[in-house]
């Protein structure tokens, strides 16, 4: 790719490398530097199916998905559903919004997709219709869901309501096969009952790393019926969803993070990356020792722990300190000259290269994205 004065860009779809420790690793160059590896996932490749094939009962898992994907506490939700069914019971999801992801290594036998029910059009009454119709259609023995503020919990507790008879529990810690356990008094004593229908589990309470995969086999839409989100039309007003600048939410609680290290001379340019992308900005310690920024943006042991999608590490070398820091970040992509760095075998995506010039690559290319954007609506 060139412009008119035959400068050479980046192509940021073309071959990658796949190094030695498995790293994909994105290094600016010519093409022909670059050899087209497939990609191997680690993840799942030797892990047991326990799919049933031909299961005699079903549990069923209800959560919204945030931009095609499952977040980490759907994914704990469907975890313990997976470890609690036996071998004779699948674990199906009903997944509200788009998927654009494998749902095998999570734990799901069968997935069922209405993605005209996305968390952020408020239609609760929709939503209540088509989980009763899932519902009737496959009978589970349970129903497992997050006890979020995305959506889930609220549904949770409207199907709850939908199912007088049945039993129930919300803010669940603790469960097994048996029983499970929600706080009470304050948190100074656990309440115990038998496992309910209908489970509304806390955040962290089951480890999604699964040591079995799934089916993930997607159900057919007669199935799974989704022309009941079609047909009904929902007898609330939606207003859409407040937005809030990135700049206003705390580091722990936002979702997409652009961090700098001691590898950024430039901060001018990291905030106009940051707000480009309507990011948040953190920073490592050596950054912050360095007076480039506040105490309040340390990611890290010493600092603070956040938990992003999207974590954009540039000109930061990858401490002990600062991977803890970020170990429960989704996604990592690092830009940092070293590619022996630490960070490097965190990062899912690595472009080694002069940080300050990616960084300008990026916003020039993220603005003609928007233009692009505003001149087709």
């Amino acid at each position: 790719m060139s412009d008119e004065n035959n400068i050479k860009r980046i192509n940021p779809r073309r071959a990658y490398k796949i190094m030695a420790d498995g790293v994909k690793r994105i290094v600016l160059g010519s093409i022909s530097d670059f050899v087209a590896h497939e990609a191997t996932s680690h993840h799942g490749t030797n892990k047991p199916v326990r799919t049933p094939s031909a299961p005699k009962a079903r549990v069923l898992v209800i959560a919204h998905s945030d931009r095609g994907m499952l977040d980490d506490h759907a994914r704990q939700a469907l975890a313990a559903a997976a470890i609690l069914a036996d071998a004779n019971t699948a674990v199906v999801v009903l997944v509200l919004g788009e998927l654009r992801e494998d749902l095998s290594n999570a734990g799901a036998d069968e997935v069922l997709v209405i993605a005209e029910l996305d968390y952020q059009t408020f239609q609760p009454d929709v939503e209540v219709s088509c989980a009763k119709t899932i519902i009737a259609s496959i009978v589970p023995k349970h129903i497992f869901m997050p006890d979020n503020l995305i959506g889930d919990g609220d549904l949770g507790r409207r199907l709850i309501a939908c199912y007088p008879e049945k039993s129930a529990a919300t803010h669940v810690i603790e469960l097994n096969n048996v029983q499970v356990a929600n706080y009470q008094l304050g948190g100074t004593s656990l309440a115990l009952t038998s496992l309910p229908y209908i489970v509304l589990l806390a955040a962290d309470t089951t480890d999604s790393r699964l040591a079995f995969s799934a089916a993930a086999q997607k159900l057919d839409s007669t199935f799974a019926n989704q022309n009941t989100a079609k047909s009904q039309k929902s007898n609330y007003t939606n207003l859409g969803m407040q937005t809030i600048s990135a700049a206003n939410i705390a580091l722990e609680e936002a979702d997409f993070i652009v961090s700098a290290g001691n590898g950024v001379d430039n901060v001018t340019t990291l905030q106009a990356l940051a707000a480009s992308l309507d990011a948040a900005i953190g920073a490592s310690r050596v950054a912050v020792d360095d007076g480039k920024f506040t105490r309040d943006k340390q990611i890290g042991a010493t600092g603070k722990t956040v938990t992003a999608s999207t974590y954009l590490a540039i000109g930061i070398s990858g401490a002990v300190q600062h991977l803890q820091g970020i170990k429960d970040c989704r996604h990592v992509i690092a830009i940092n000259r070293d590619n022996s760095a630490p960070i490097i075998k965190r990062a899912d995506l690595s472009v080694i290269g002069d940080a300050e010039s990616i960084m300008q690559e990026l916003i020039t290319a993220i603005a003609q994205v928007k233009s692009s954007a505003q001149e087709a609506a």
